[in-house]
C-alpha cells in the first residue's frame, strides 16, 4: 500500500528500509524522502517503524537469536 502520496513510497519500502537500519522517520525521510513534504504520512510511517520492530524482535526471539547472560 501506499504510505507517502507526494513521493509514491510504499510500505513494503518503508520494512526493507527498517531491516536495512533506518529505524526513525527521520532516517527514512533521509533514505526514501518520505515525509519530506506535506508530512501527512509521518504517524504511519511511525505506525508501520513500529510494527516492523516488534516483528523482528519476536521473530528473533523465536528464532533463538536471544539468549540470557545470566
Amino acid at each position: 500500500m501506499y504510505v507517502c502520496i507526494c513521493k509514491g513510497i510504499t510500505d513494503r519500502q518503508i520494512k526493507e528500509a527498517v531491516y536495512d537500519g533506518s529505524t526513525s522517520v527521520k532516517a527514512l525521510r533521509r533514505q526514501l524522502g518520505v515525509s519530506s513534504q506535506c508530512g501527512r504520512c509521518a504517524e504511519l510511517t511511525q505506525e508501520i517503524i513500529d510494527e516492523t520492530m516488534a516483528g523482528g524482535v519476536i521473530a528473533a526471539a523465536n528464532s533463538g537469536l536471544f539468549y540470557s547472560a545470566s
